[in-house]
């Protein structure tokens, strides 16, 4: 198990590191290739020649590509100064970059509305997994009955469903229509029972899409795993059904249920967008979503960082996961 937490841990750090490359080219080398200054992305382009030639100064753009690689890396671990003339600018670390427009490192912006966002994302993951898990697996478990055939008829619905409509219309029929649940966020400080309330409508909505999906899957992948053969051995050992299904057919159906967690909740760290924006909800996604407006790049290149990060740290507790479910991915 040792051998196998440190191969994984080190493919993160060499994954880490492709990815932050990987962002830096889509930021500054592209634009290039373009045609474009980076340095225009980053003050807008109605600013004047002073403040874009500031700006391509401190960000050392005119330096050897290596070399800007290098304050990329250097930025995010020991912090970086931007300076141009007598203008001097310090962002600490971690430094996932610095908005210009606003005269403010990014992280502490990131770090606000983190929190708000993982709140969303973790409160609708236990929601999703919750009901689509158990709608699949009693799905399967009666094929082709009422029970079977309404579950899917929903699940179909919640994947079809934009979210935002979804969105639209448990704030109509839950908020302003019956006053059962009063919208709109509160901080957790505010106390919990405001902060839940806050969060209810959001958690159903992003859930209600997700357990949907997750219901269809579990429904096929528990349909295939009883036709194993040593799920049939094991029912002729005299198991009993609920042990059947909980000791050995949930081991392999949560597999894939796994993958889908993992890719899911860490791109959801990311900001849901669309359901952040239509609950108001101060997240990541709103964040991004004003920063396309006024063209602050330095917002989306933090939140892009932030997102990748999220996903491969999800993506390593789920390689743990399997570890624990099936012993045998410790040998792979």
């Amino acid at each position: 198990m040792l051998a196998y937490l440190i191969r994984r841990l080190m493919s993160v750090v060499v994954m880490l590191m492709v990815i932050i490359v990987v962002v830096f080219c889509i930021f500054f080398l592209i634009p290039k290739w373009t045609n474009v200054d980076p340095a225009t992305l980053y003050v807008g382009k109605q600013s004047d020649a002073a403040a874009v030639a500031a700006v391509r100064e401190k960000l050392q753009l005119g330096d050897p590509i290596y070399e800007q690689v290098l304050h990329f890396f250097k930025g995010l671990f020991v912090g970086r100064t931007y300076s141009a003339g007598g203008d001097v600018t310090h962002c600490p670390a971690p430094c996932f970059g610095y908005s210009f427009k606003n005269e403010q490192p990014i992280w502490p912006v990131l770090t606000d509305r983190l929190p708000v966002t993982l709140a969303l994302a973790i409160g609708a993951a236990v929601l999703w997994l919750l009901f689509g898990l158990a709608a699949g697996v009693l799905s399967a478990l009666k094929r082709g009955t009422m029970w079977d055939r309404s579950a899917m008829v929903v699940a179909l619905a919640g994947v079809s469903l934009p979210i935002f409509f979804t969105a639209m219309l448990s704030l109509a029929a839950f908020d302003y229509g019956l006053g059962w649940i009063e919208s709109g966020y509160h901080p957790i400080s505010d106390g919990i029972g405001p902060w839940f309330q806050g969060l209810l409508l959001p958690w159903v909505t992003l859930a209600f899409l997700y357990a949907a999906m997750y219901a269809r899957i579990t429904r096929a992948t528990m349909l295939e795993v009883l036709g194993e053969d040593y799920i049939r051995t094991a029912r002729a050992k005299g198991l009993s059904e609920p042990i059947v299904i909980s000791r050995h057919a949930m081991r392999s159906t949560m597999t894939p249920i796994l993958t889908m967690l993992g890719m899911d909740l860490g791109a959801l760290v990311g900001g849901a967008i669309l359901t952040e924006t239509a609950f108001s909800l101060p997240g990541l996604g709103a964040a991004v979503l004003k920063a396309i407006y006024v063209r602050d790049l330095p917002v989306i290149l933090g939140v892009t960082l932030i997102t990748s990060i999220a996903v491969i740290i999800a993506n390593l507790v789920v390689d743990i996961l399997y570890a624990v479910i099936d012993p045998r991915v410790r040998l792979a």
